[in-house]
C-alpha cells in the first residue's frame, strides 16, 4: 500500500507539493487542482508526481449531485464529472472519485428516494453518462460508499458494477461509510473481508478514517481519527496488503496537520504489527 493524506502547506509550485507530500511522508497524493487550472498547470503538476513517484490516488468531483432532483443541476453536475474524469485520465491519477448524490437538497445528504429502485437506475445511467463522455483510457471512474444512497454494502456495491457494466467504472473503498448501524461496528473484520473478496480486484483508491459508537441515544456513530474507534484496522490493513501494492490509502477528514501525523503513525504501527507492507 501507499499511505497519502491532505497536505497543508500552500500549493504555490509543484516542486513545492512535491516536498509537502515527502515531509509528511506521503507516497500517494491527493490531485492537489481545481477545475480551473490551466494546461501547463496540469502538465507540471502530473510530472512533478511521476518523476517524484507519488501516486495520484484520486481526482475529486466532490460537490457535484450526478441524481439531483433539479434536471438543470443534475445536467451541470454531470458535465462537472466528466471535466475532472477527463482531468484523472490526462494526469493518469488511479481514480475520479465522487459520492452518488442524492435525490435531497443537498448533494450527499439522506432522502427517502435514496433508497429506491428509480434512484439506483438513475445512479446507474449518470454513471454510464459521465463514463461515455470520456472513455478514459488511464483511469476510472468509482463512487465512495454512503450510508445513504449506493453504494452501501458490498451486495449492492456489487449490483452496481455490474449494471452500469462498463469497463472504466471501479471501487472505491471507504469502510467507515459502510458501517451504519450498531450490529455492523461490531463486525467490521467481517465486512471488510466479505468486500475485498468479492470486490478487491477493482477497488482503486482507499480512505483511513475511523467510527466510534457512543452511548448517546438514540443511536450515535461518529467519525473519528484512525485509532480513536472501532474499525478493526487489523483485518482492514491485511486485507488491503493482499491487493495490488500502489494501493492508495488516504488519511481524510481531519483539521490539522498534527492529526494526519498521528493518524499516519497510528495506521504504520498497526501494518507493521499485522505484517502489512506499507510505504
Amino acid at each position: 500500500m501507499r499511505l497519502g493524506g491532505n497536505l497543508f502547506e500552500p500549493c504555490t509550485t509543484p516542486d513545492a507539493w512535491v516536498a509537502d507530500a515527502r515531509r509528511s511522508g506521503y507516497t500517494a497524493v491527493y490531485w492537489p487542482l481545481d477545475a480551473k487550472a490551466g494546461d501547463d498547470a496540469v502538465r507540471s503538476f502530473a510530472e512533478a508526481a511521476r518523476r517524484a513517484d507519488l501516486v495520484i490516488a484520486e481526482v475529486g468531483a466532490w460537490a457535484n449531485n450526478p441524481i439531483d432532483p433539479d434536471e438543470s443541476r443534475r445536467e451541470a453536475a454531470i458535465a462537472a464529472c466528466s471535466e475532472r474524469l477527463a482531468t484523472a485520465d490526462r494526469v493518469g491519477a488511479r481514480c475520479c472519485v465522487n459520492v452518488a448524490g442524492s435525490r435531497g437538497p443537498s448533494w450527499f445528504g439522506p432522502h427517502a428516494d435514496n433508497f429506491s429502485r428509480q434512484t439506483f437506475d438513475l445512479v446507474v445511467e449518470s454513471a454510464r453518462r459521465i463514463i461515455d463522455a470520456v472513455r478514459p483510457a488511464r483511469t476510472f471512474y468509482s463512487l465512495e460508499c454512503m450510508e445513504w444512497v449506493p453504494p452501501y454494502t458490498t451486495e449492492n456495491y456489487l449490483d452496481l458494477v455490474r449494471a452500469v457494466d462498463r469497463k472504466a467504472f471501479a471501487v472505491h473503498f471507504d469502510p467507515v461509510n459502510l458501517i451504519w448501524s450498531p450490529e455492523r461496528y461490531y463486525r467490521s473484520g467481517e465486512i471488510i473481508r466479505e468486500f475485498v473478496a468479492r470486490l478487491g480486484p477493482l477497488i482503486r483508491s482507499c480512505h483511513a478514517k475511523d467510527v466510534l459508537l457512543t452511548d448517546e441515544l438514540t443511536v450515535h456513530l461518529k467519525e473519528v481519527r484512525p485509532g480513536l474507534g472501532g474499525l478493526d484496522y487489523r483485518t482492514y490493513l491485511r486485507e488491503l496488503a493482499r491487493l495490488d501494492p500502489d494501493l492508495p490509502l488516504m488519511l481524510e477528514h481531519m483539521a490539522t496537520q498534527q492529526e494526519f501525523a498521528e493518524a499516519a503513525a497510528y495506521v504504520r504501527s498497526v501494518a507493521k504489527e499485522a505484517g502489512a507492507a506499507i510505504d
